[in-house]
């Protein structure tokens, strides 16, 4: 039987993989209405809600076609992930997220990201309500 601690690190992968693919129902379907956030595009702002977050997956075509972009291959790996519960229906997630893709040249490149998500257990359900997300430095 999964512990809460590895159940919390598998919805931490999906929400990741949805990202990656530029799924938003399955995004929505981990993630809180009223989720907060730090991030780099949040120009060190504190966001909240959803729609900042619907801006990147609905962003037009390179072609200019109007049409959502055909999200490019990527992996991401989760460098020593750390999950702290805080009680049986909250838990801290920390790691490196590395991901691998393609430029618009079609070359490969990573990118790295210091990434801490809260997550809380919401009507059974874990539920994605904060993150802070950091470059390298």
């Amino acid at each position: 039987m999964a512990s809460a601690a590895d159940d919390v690190l598998d919805c931490n992968r999906r929400l990741l993989a949805a990202i990656a693919a530029g799924d938003w129902k399955t995004y929505c379907s981990f993630v809180a209405d009223d989720i907060t956030c730090f991030e780099p595009e949040a120009r060190g702002h504190l966001v909240a809600g959803l729609p900042f977050h619907e801006f990147y997956f609905k962003l037009p075509s390179p072609a200019g076609d109007g049409t959502s972009p055909a999200p490019r291959p990527a992996t991401t790996t989760l460098v020593a992930p750390a999950v702290r519960m805080l009680g049986a229906d909250a838990a801290l997630v920390a790691y490196v997220r590395l991901t691998q893709t393609l430029d618009d040249a079609g070359r490969p490149v990573t990118k790295s990201s210091e990434e801490t998500r809260l997550w809380q257990k919401r009507d059974g359900h874990w539920k994605h309500v904060h993150f802070h997300r950091s470059l390298p430095s």
